[in-house]
This record gives C-alpha cells, sequence and structure tokens, in this order.
C-alpha cells in the first residue's frame, strides 16, 4: 500500500528525484510514490556518487549484492550530471538488490556540468537513513565481507573512521602508496597523517555512524580540484575523532587516469597539510630540526608562517656537500641580516624533527650496509 508520496528537488533540473524502495509510480511532474519507510531502521547505506561510471558499474553493484552482512542494508547513489548510461544501469539493478532486502535510492541531476565529488557524496547521504554510512566509489569493488566486519568496528568506536586495507589493480600500479596503504601501525594511523600520501586510511574505504559524519560534515562541495576527503579528515582529527583499519583487503582499489583523484594539484595538497602541521605540532612546540636540507626541507621552510620559521634551530641531512656549506640562507627574506640556519649531521641534530624524505629511504653510508633512517619520539614525518 502506497502511504506517502515523496519528491525531492533539485535546482539544477528535473531529474533529481529520489527513488525509495519497491514502488516507482511517476507522476508526470516528476514526483515520485515511495512506500512509507516509517518505523523500518536501516543499519548502514551504502553510498555511491556517480558521475560517467558505466565502465564499472555492474561489478561494484554486484559486490553489493554479494555482501554477507546479515542486517538491514540501502544502497544510495547519486548521479553527478553523467552523459553515459550509469543512471540506467543502477536502475536495472533495482529490482535484484530489493529481492536480496537492500532497498534502493537514486537521484541526481540533469546540468550542464558536474557538481563534484563532494557534493554527490553529500546528496548521497541526505536522502539515506542508514544509521552508518559506507562510502563506495563507483569505480571500486568491495569484498563480499566489508560491511559486516566493518559495521562490528563501527559499532565498538562510534567517533572513528573506519578503513581496511585494499587490493590494487592493476596488480603492482602506485606500489608503494599501496604498501603505505596497508602496512601504516595503529600509532602511524595518526602520526603519518601528514604525508603527501593524504588520509591515512583512504576514502573508498571509509566506514563510519551517521552521527559522527553529521558532527564532522558535510564534505566541502568546492567541486573539481578540492580534496574533500582530505579536509574531512583533518576536521575529524580536530575533533577527536579517532582511525582505524581493519586489517583485511575488503576493497580492490582500482588505479586509472580518471580518478577524480587525479584533478587535485600537488600544491593544494601541499598547503593543506603544511597548515595542518603547523596547527596540530608546530604551534605546540619551541624549536624543532627540518631533516633534510634538501630542495623538500626548504619548501617546507619558506611554507612556514613567520613564528615557525624562527622555531627552526637547523636542518639536518646525511648528503656531505648540503652539510659542508654550513647553513642555508632564506634569500626570499624581507629580513635583514637575511636568516641563516645551520646545516648539522644527522647524528649532531637534536630533536623534536620534523622528517620530510620519502619513507622509504635508507641512509646509506661509507664502508656500511644500508640502515634505515632512525625514529625518535617526538618526530613528525611531511614526506
Amino acid at each position: 500500500m502506497i502511504s506517502s508520496l515523496k519528491h525531492v528537488g533539485d535546482s539544477e533540473g528535473p531529474c533529481a528525484v529520489v527513488k525509495r524502495v519497491c514502488r516507482r509510480g511517476c507522476w508526470e511532474d516528476g514526483t515520485v510514490e515511495v512506500e512509507s519507510t516509517e518505523g523500518a531502521s536501516v543499519q548502514v547505506s551504502v553510498i555511491v556518487p556517480v558521475y560517467n561510471a558505466a565502465e564499472w558499474l555492474e561489478e561494484c553493484l554486484q559486490a553489493v549484492l554479494d555482501q554477507d552482512f546479515k542486517g538491514s542494508m540501502e544502497l544510495s547513489v547519486y548521479d553527478d550530471s553523467s552523459t553515459d548510461n550509469s543512471r540506467e544501469i543502477v536502475e536495472g539493478w533495482r529490482e535484484k538488490l530489493e529481492k536480496r532486502g537492500i532497498s534502493v535510492v537514486i537521484s541526481g541531476h540533469s546540468s550542464d556540468k558536474p557538481r563534484g565529488v563532494g557534493f554527490a557524496k553529500n546528496q548521497a547521504v541526505s536522502q539515506s537513513s542508514g544509521e552508518c554510512l559506507c562510502f563506495q566509489d563507483a569505480d571500486d569493488v568491495m569484498m563480499p565481507q566489508r560491511v559486516r566486519l566493518q559495521y562490528e568496528t563501527a559499532a565498538l568506536h562510534r567517533t572513528a573512521i573506519v578503513g581496511c586495507q585494499v587490493c590494487r589493480v592493476p596488480e603492482g600500479s602506485t606500489e608503494r602508496y599501496t604498501r603505505w596503504i596497508n602496512s601504516l601501525s595503529p600509532e602511524q594511523l595518526y602520526t603519518q597523517v601528514y604525508t603527501s600520501h593524504g588520509p591515512t586510511v583512504v576514502m573508498p574505504t571509509w566506514f563510519c555512524s551517521r552521527d559522527w559524519f553529521l558532527k564532522v560534515g558535510p564534505f566541502d562541495e568546492g567541486g573539481k580540484g578540492v580534496p574533500e576527503d582530505l579536509l574531512f579528515f583533518y576536521q575529524s582529527l580536530r575533533l577527536g575523532g579517532s582511525v582505524i583499519r581493519v586489517d583485511e583487503c575488503l576493497m580492490v582499489y582500482r588505479y586509472h587516469q580518471n580518478a577524480a583523484t587525479h584533478s587535485v594539484l600537488e600544491e593544494t595538497i601541499w598547503t593543506l597539510r603544511v597548515d595542518f602541521l603547523q596547527e596540530r605540532v608546530l604551534n605546540q612546540w619551541d624549536s624543532f630540526t627540518i631533516w633534510n636540507a634538501g630542495k623538500q626541507g626548504r619548501k617546507l621552510y619558506r611554507s612556514l608562517n613567520p613564528t615557525n620559521q624562527k622555531k627552526v634551530k637547523a636542518f639536518c641531512d646525511v648528503d656531505e656537500n648540503k652539510i659542508k656549506k654550513g647553513f642555508y640562507t632564506y634569500e626570499e627574506s624581507k629580513e635583514r641580516p637575511k636568516p641563516k640556519i645551520p646545516v648539522l649531521h644527522f647524528r649532531d641534530a637534536s630533536p623534536p624533527f620534523i622528517v620530510c624524505v620519502k619513507l622509504c629511504l635508507f641512509i646509506k653510508q661509507e664502508g656500511r650496509s644500508a640502515e634505515p633512517l632512525p625514529s625518535w619520539a617526538g618526530a613528525a614525518v611531511l614526506s
């Protein structure tokens, strides 16, 4: 029995219509008939933003269907003005999903251009009703146990972003990054949040309570080129949220050139990282050493605000040529005389350190085998 009518409008176009649960009677004005869900309780909403994802959707949606989670699930899809047949593909899966007990909500807009990943995620969350949110990129594939294991973890950690390990395809792509994603220790999930890799649990694996999302979010809707995941991640940490990873590969994480992440400029990420590093670490330190007297270390120094620049007591390095120079002169400074920062061998330097080197680098010393870079308490990593 149809007990309510619901229409979700969107100023961008007439296609912004929500279709919920089983009934799909559509009126001429775009209003969609829906079954009342009053009293119903959805435990997990799978949040899928879609933009021209026809190539991947069949595999993605099959994986949603194959979940071994025994609780109640919902699929919430928002189509961000796709120009391919993405929307038709999702509609084609409605019956299969509903027979499996997975309710389906689909909406979108049909304006001239997409509004961006942040906007699409926010819309998909807004139209969903689950107690927990399972974020799923349309080009990735989740393992059958993903929802079950992450739901069990999130139930114990209501203010956490819960991630998981990933299997990268094509195999061997972004090898160093993938190793970093999968091998961080629980402590490193916090200490390495300033690195160039971004969030220490990658966005396509996120799972969290709706309550925590609403406290932290929504996602930034600046559109193309905005790292909405990193901004959300940092805000979660500011509010005292935890970061947890389920140590199983629960996601086939696809690498391809059309991925939205490629639209974010490296310099944008750099600025956000340095600002967060200053906010969370450097503003609380009286002084520190930058580990790397080379290009990256000097760039970090120049990126700091004047107050934190004055806290840099030295650079340290292993390169004898850099050490022989004795100091780094900040030529761009308006101060007179221009600041000169000592350059020391790392054994002569004192903590705390900002380690500004690639995480997989090793020190090679004459006559000795390679040994890993030492780590001390009171070090922050900006690689």
